[in-house]
């Protein structure tokens, strides 16, 4: 069965498109990923979707934005899905489903409840394809976080019988999966520990004009030195210190917290390179301590990252030094890249939806039993 994923995450940078090939059945191996393709937000629209997340917007203004940009994101999906199928040559009468996270705009577990963006309808009629969306309320309607989904994917491509491995996502949420040697699903262990990239990406935008979005390669964090009461505040954060199933978003780390931390190292007279620093610095100790904590008396094992994090050269040497013992590295060596793992865990979702079979790790989101997560839209052009 064939499935594309499409992936929009808290960075709000573009959005990920990945076409996977899964057995029509249960089975999630063997498996093939026919194509991906990366889309960038413009500027304009990654800011306009911060802006809501954050309510940075006169209250009148609120629910009109928020329909405006549920279609604008609805067609960019649409578009995303359309050029994938045509850089790859593969017809589109060939796909059968399109699954879609959405663009999550807030994320309140304690209230039960979460928003994704990105009408799915529209996908569904601009590529005459069932779309399948909508994956986290259930879940929380049964008394789920909500989140994270992904290590039900974790598990069934990247467990094994040979070894402890972890599944580090580093978008701009930090989430961890814990796979023990030979874990059946009721054994793997997964939450989101804590920012990741959303805070750096917050404080360089702001410290450029928005010149720049990210830190490349982490050379600006590399070249600073961390400022230790910064980060003893940010490891006393009491998210960091509950207890699983717990999950985050923007709303916890995002454009309003960015904004604190860059007027306090200017009023402190703190460096661009000192303030990032801090902030690598504040989310990898809390990975690495979840490491520790959930591996127990476990030697060794091995780290598979993805997401942007994946690719910056600061953070992941971060991440090694913090781990001596445990092999770091993308979760490309695995054979999954590590820029489409999100995108191919939704394709994962998205298939076993319309199979009717369960597509969650009850444990990892606090609820009693698994549940097919996921609303079809577009049931005419099911296969």
């Amino acid at each position: 069965m064939r499935v594309v994923g499409l992936m929009s995450g808290t960075s709000a940078d573009g959005i990920d498109a990945a076409l996977v090939e899964w057995p029509d059945d249960a089975r999630a191996q063997p498996f093939e990923l026919l194509a991906y393709r990366e889309t960038a937000h413009p500027e304009k629209l990654q800011t306009a979707i911060h802006r809501l997340a954050a309510l940075d917007l006169p209250v009148a203004e609120v629910l009109a934005e928020h329909i405006r940009l549920d279609g604008v994101l609805g067609e960019a999906f649409a578009t995303a899905t359309r050029e994938l199928r045509e850089e790859a040559g593969i017809p589109l009468d060939s796909v059968d489903a399109i699954a879609s996270h959405g663009q999550t705009i807030a994320h309140h577990p304690e209230h039960g409840g979460t928003l994704q963006i990105g009408c799915a309808d529209r996908i569904a009629d601009r590529l005459e394809r069932p779309v399948v969306a909508d994956f986290r309320s259930r879940d929380m309607a049964n008394g789920g976080e909500g989140a994270p989904l992904a290590p039900f994917f974790h598990h069934a491509v990247f467990g094994t019988a040979e070894e402890l491995r972890g599944v580090l996502n580093l978008g701009g949420i930090a989430n961890l999966t814990l796979l023990p040697a030979g874990a059946t699903p009721e054994d793997v262990v997964a939450y989101d520990i804590g920012p990741a990239n959303a805070l750096v990406d917050g404080v360089v935008a702001l410290a450029t004009d928005g010149a720049e979005r990210f830190d490349r390669d982490g050379t600006r964090a590399a070249a600073g030195t961390v400022c230790e009461a910064w980060l003893q505040e940010m490891l006393a954060d009491p998210y960091l210190h509950r207890s699983p199933p717990k999950s985050t978003g923007r709303e916890h780390y995002g454009a309003a917290e960015a904004s604190e931390w860059w007027a306090r190292a200017q009023r402190e007279d703190v460096s661009l390179e000192d303030a990032l620093a801090t902030l690598v610095a504040g989310s990898v100790e809390p990975i690495a301590d979840a490491w520790r904590r959930q591996a127990g008396d476990a030697i060794g094992g091995r780290l598979l990252v993805g997401g942007g994090g994946a690719r910056n050269a600061f953070v992941m040497a971060e991440l090694a030094r913090h781990l001596p013992d445990v092999i770091v590295e993308p979760m490309d060596a695995q054979g999954v890249p590590s820029d489409a793992a999100e995108a191919m865990a939704f394709s994962l979702m998205g298939r076993n939806a319309l199979l009717g079979i369960p597509n969650q790790l009850p444990q990892v989101t606090g609820v009693g039993c698994a549940r097919v997560l996921g609303v079809i839209h577009g049931r005419e052009w099911l296969p």
